[in-house]
C-alpha cells in the first residue's frame, strides 16, 4: 500500500461519513499533484465562510503546513553572504504555489463597480489561470453565480476545475471535472465537512512534494 492510500485511508477512519466518496478525494488529490508537479497554480474561491477557506487553503500550501520544507543547499547558495542572506535562507520554505481569488480587495471593488459583482472572480481567473492550473471552486449549494462564471472561465482558458459542494448535483458540478459531493445539505454542514477535505489534500500534496 503506498503512502498516499495509508494517509488517506486514515484519515477516512478519523471522518467515516467521507468514506463513500473515498475514491473522489483520492483522484482530487492527485488533481493537486498533477498540476503541481506540471509547473501550474491553484486558485481558489468561494463566499462567505468558503471565501474564509479560500484564503485558509492558500495559508496550507503556500508555507509549511506539517512539514518544513526547508529550502535546499543549492537553493541556499543562491542568497548572498551576508546577514540578510543567512535570515533568508534559513527562514524561507519551498512552496505549492496558491492563489485566493477572494483576497484582492482594491481588485475585486473595481470589477464589481466597472463590470458587475457576479465577475469578480470569472475576471482573475482569465487574468491568472493558464493550462496547467487548476481552479479550486467552493460552494455549498453549487449554484453560486460568481463562482459558477469562474468555472465557466476556467473551462474557457483550458484549467481543470475541481469542485467542493453539497451532496447534490449542480451548475458548478456539471462544469467541474471533479466535485466532491460532500454528504450533508445544509450550508454549516457542508462547510463542517469542507475543513477536514482541504486539510487531507493540503496534506497529501505536502507530503508529496516535501516527503
Amino acid at each position: 500500500m503506498n503512502g498516499s492510500q495509508t494517509l488517506l485511508d486514515s484519515f477516512l477512519s478519523e471522518y467515516a461519513a467521507l468514506a463513500p466518496i473515498k475514491e473522489s478525494i483520492a483522484g482530487a488529490s492527485q488533481m493537486l499533484i498533477d498540476c503541481f508537479a506540471g509547473g501550474g497554480k491553484l486558485l481558489i474561491c468561494g463566499n462567505g465562510g468558503s471565501a474564509a477557506d479560500s484564503e485558509h487553503i492558500v495559508g496550507e500550501l503556500m508555507k509549511g503546513f506539517e512539514r518544513k520544507r526547508e529550502l535546499t543547499a543549492a537553493q541556499k547558495e543562491r542568497f548572498p553572504d551576508t546577514r540578510e542572506g543567512a535570515f533568508l535562507a534559513g527562514g524561507l520554505q519551498n512552496a505549492l504555489p496558491a492563489i485566493s481569488l477572494v483576497s484582492q480587495s482594491a481588485l475585486i471593488s473595481a470589477i464589481g463597480n466597472d463590470n458587475g459583482a457576479s465577475l469578480v472572480f470569472a475576471q482573475q481567473v482569465w487574468g491568472y489561470g493558464k493550462e496547467g492550473d487548476v481552479l479550486l471552486a467552493l460552494s455549498t449549494s453549487g449554484h453560486s453565480e460568481n463562482v459558477v462564471l469562474a468555472a465557466q472561465t476556467a473551462r474557457a482558458k483550458g484549467l481543470k476545475i475541481l469542485a467542493i459542494t453539497g451532496k447534490k448535483d449542480s451548475q458548478l458540478s456539471r462544469l467541474a471535472d471533479l466535485t466532491l459531493f460532500l454528504p450533508a445539505e445544509t450550508p454549516r454542514a457542508v462547510q463542517e465537512l469542507t475543513l477536514p477535505v482541504y486539510h487531507f489534500l493540503c496534506r497529501a500534496a505536502e507530503d508529496a512534494f516535501f516527503s
